[in-house]
């Protein structure tokens, strides 16, 4: 049956009163009591109205919006989903804010909640809470241009997965295998393993069964033998299995061998020996098949995923979130962003952000409306003429040297001056010590950044630089809600909570907007 709509009382009661003036730190529970109906409006709540489909039978489902509101209130606390549900029952902020105070009974089961939020995922649903607050913002005249000045940045989210080396691994995968096959047959699982000849795989600790010293590289080898050896034993005993046990087998036993793929290679004497060097996409945990190996910085290594912040420079507001897996490159974030922001009805005519989204395709598709603000990369002061000394004419896409030779050129290509003109320059000696002439490397955006390294030596551009930092500050305030490990495994759910917890972020902006205005008022 279709859900009914959610209608709460919009002024508060006595008893509601009383709760609001008690509660002094956590003001989001009071901002919501207030504008709940705003920000669940009727429209908002025949979309979400739409993830049921419409039938005469059972029971009409919770009220969505009620069950959306508990979803916000989570990422608020960052309580589970059992202490989801014990806060409807016992914390009277969650009940003020839901409807529900001294209420007996939850409103909701887990298993609605969880549910509903499976179909929230599922519906791509959660990218329109973020676009209701925007719009609950637009209401108050707090947005009023589709032409928007942002600022991206990104910072490391540690997996929730745990990681694993190979022998851990591939012991994972295969006791993994073999406990789905143990419960599918009724057994216990050693006895599973002994049939499977892998009872080494069926302790506690892979390791401490296989008791090697693992400085030694000779007995690090004998134990990856062992364990390849008895990957081989499984598969061959896989195959004796019935048809549906085969089917619930086959998925782990493929990540085992995947694994193998990526970090084991066998020599021409038949010895297998692990791989020097980390595979392109390699996979890291049994659990979250999606996390990676990245690197932050030289010295800050991430196993997880990197979050992506759109922040509005104007307003303040989070307009659009992203989640990749820590080994791809940040600008490939980009165009989930465009197509995030094309929803709302809005276009970019100015965006700051770090070097590493110089790659992305809003600089490289970039239309003349786009401003870009980034610092440019240095460039390397040595005893000879750097790549500053050359000027380049775009219009005739020529470059001339200090001493007046020049030369045409291509972006991203490389001029190479003749080795006659060099060898006779009398700047030669500050200019290269090649026998073959200077060279000179032209990137592929030499003009953007020619631009951004012109802005980075007036006051009025290093001022414009330093709007970025206002991102960073709303990176941390997501990061105070998400935390620094995922809650959950995978992208797509991932990208769930960080977009729940932009909603947070969003709703504390209004709230505080909405007490400079109330504070403005009672002044004058």
């Amino acid at each position: 049956m279709q859900p009914f709509q959610w209608q709460p009382p919009v002024a508060l009661s006595e008893q509601e009163e009383q709760i609001v003036q008690r509660i002094r730190r956590a003001k989001l529970f009071v901002f919501l009591r207030h504008h709940r109906h705003e920000l669940f409006d009727g429209s908002f709540q025949q979309e979400l109205a739409t993830l049921y489909r419409p039938s005469k039978r059972g029971h009409p489902p919770i009220a969505p919006a009620q069950v959306a509101l508990t979803i916000i209130l989570q990422a608020y606390t960052g309580v589970s989903d059992d202490e989801v549900i014990e806060a409807t029952l016992m914390d009277r902020r969650w009940q003020l804010v839901l409807d529900c105070l001294d209420t007996d009974q939850a409103p909701f089961s887990k298993g609605t909640f969880v549910a509903f939020r499976k179909r929230l995922i599922d519906a791509q649903m959660d990218r329109r809470l973020i676009e209701r607050t925007i719009e609950l913002a637009s209401q108050n005249q707090e947005v009023v241009s589709r032409a928007l000045r942002a600022a991206l940045d990104s910072s490391p989210l540690w997996g929730a997965g745990r990681v694993e080396d190979t022998y851990n691994l591939i012991g994972h995968a295969l006791k993994k295998m073999m406990c789905v096959v143990a419960e599918q047959q009724g057994r216990d699982l050693v006895e599973v393993g002994q049939e499977a000849g892998a009872e080494v795989v069926c302790g506690t600790s892979l390791k401490a069964t296989l008791d090697r010293d693992w400085d030694r590289p000779g007995q690090r080898e004998e134990a990856l033998s062992l364990v390849l050896q008895v990957l081989q034993t499984v598969e061959t005993w896989v195959q004796t299995l019935q048809q549906d046990e085969v089917e619930l087998a086959e998925p782990p036993l493929e990540i085992a061998r995947q694994v193998k793929e990526q970090n084991v290679q066998v020599d021409e004497n038949g010895k297998a020996h692990l791989i020097k060097g980390v595979a392109k996409d390699r996979r890291i945990s049994i659990e979250d098949a999606e996390m990676r190996h990245g690197r932050k910085s030289r010295s800050v290594r991430v196993d997880g995923y990197t979050r992506h912040v759109l922040h509005d420079l104007d307003t303040g507001l989070i307009r659009v979130v992203g989640i990749t897996p820590a080994n791809v490159p940040e600008a490939s974030v980009t165009r989930e962003i465009s197509a995030d922001l094309e929803q709302q009805g809005v276009y970019l005519k100015e965006i700051h952000i770090d070097r590493a989204y110089l790659s992305s395709h809003l600089v490289h598709e970039r239309g003349d409306e786009l401003e870009i603000y980034c610092k440019a990369w240095p460039v390397r002061e040595g005893k000879r003429f750097s790549k500053q000394a050359f000027t380049l004419d775009w219009e005739r896409q020529t470059i001339r040297c200090p001493a007046s030779q020049e030369m045409p050129f291509i972006p991203g290509g490389v001029v190479h001056f003749p080795q006659e003109a060099c060898a006779e320059c009398p700047l030669k000696a500050q200019c290269t010590t090649s026998s073959k002439g200077r060279s000179v490397s032209i990137h592929p955006d030499e003009a953007l950044l020619a631009e951004l390294r012109e802005r980075q030596h007036t006051s009025q551009g290093r001022a414009k630089l330093r709007e970025r930092v206002a991102v960073e500050h709303t990176l941390a305030h997501v990061g105070r809600w998400q935390g620094r490990r995922a809650r959950y495994r995978g992208v797509r759910k991932n990208l769930f909570d960080l977009r729940r917890c932009a909603v947070v972020h969003n709703l504390h902006v209004l709230a505080r907007s909405q007490l400079l205005q109330t504070e403005l008022q009672n002044a004058a």
